[in-house]
């Protein structure tokens, strides 16, 4: 048995082949494979993705009335309530606010009523949001006078009894 030396291949020690291991590839050169989370994320979750791509590509309205009704369709209500929590949290605070608002549609303040009040406040109603709706009839119940008051709710109380 002959003893083969070591040193005749070359010099090659763990040193010179961990700097060939961190070498950045060519710029040219092809990607070979997709980034771990989505090689490991769900069919649906994959299909975001690329939907969310094509959306920022198109860069219109279309696009994202599209995605935002097939992300309704196939992903669940806490994945897009994460993915709205993490869209609005990039924003500054008043960006965010005003694109929340727009979203659920609030209509803002009340104008006062110009000639028929019941009408305008109607339409008032017709545009604002659960919380604007909720907030503005309780502040307008406690400003009533207490006669008032009573008389409302006894126009609820029939309402409620003809339903």
């Amino acid at each position: 048995m002959t003893k083969e030396n070591a040193s005749a291949a070359g010099p090659r020690n763990g040193a010179e082949n961990a700097c060939e291991a961190s070498q950045l590839p060519e710029k040219d050169a092809p990607k070979t494979s997709a980034s771990a989370t989505l090689k490991y994320a769900s069919d649906a979750h994959q299909w975001a993705a690329r939907l969310l791509a094509a959306a920022l590509t198109l860069e219109d309205f279309g696009g994202w009335a599209a995605a935002s009704a097939l992300w309704a369709a196939r992903l669940t209500a806490r994945a897009r309530a994460s993915l709205a929590y993490a869209a609005l949290r990039s924003l500054e605070p008043e960006q965010a606010e005003m694109t929340a608002a727009t979203v659920l549609r609030a209509a803002g303040a009340p104008m006062p009523p110009f000639l028929r009040g019941m009408e305008e406040a109607r339409f008032w109603a017709s545009l604002a949001n659960r919380a604007e709706l909720k907030a503005f009839a309780l502040a307008s119940f406690e400003a009533m006078a207490p006669h008032d008051q009573t008389a409302f709710l006894r126009h609820i109380s029939e309402i409620e009894v003809a339903a």
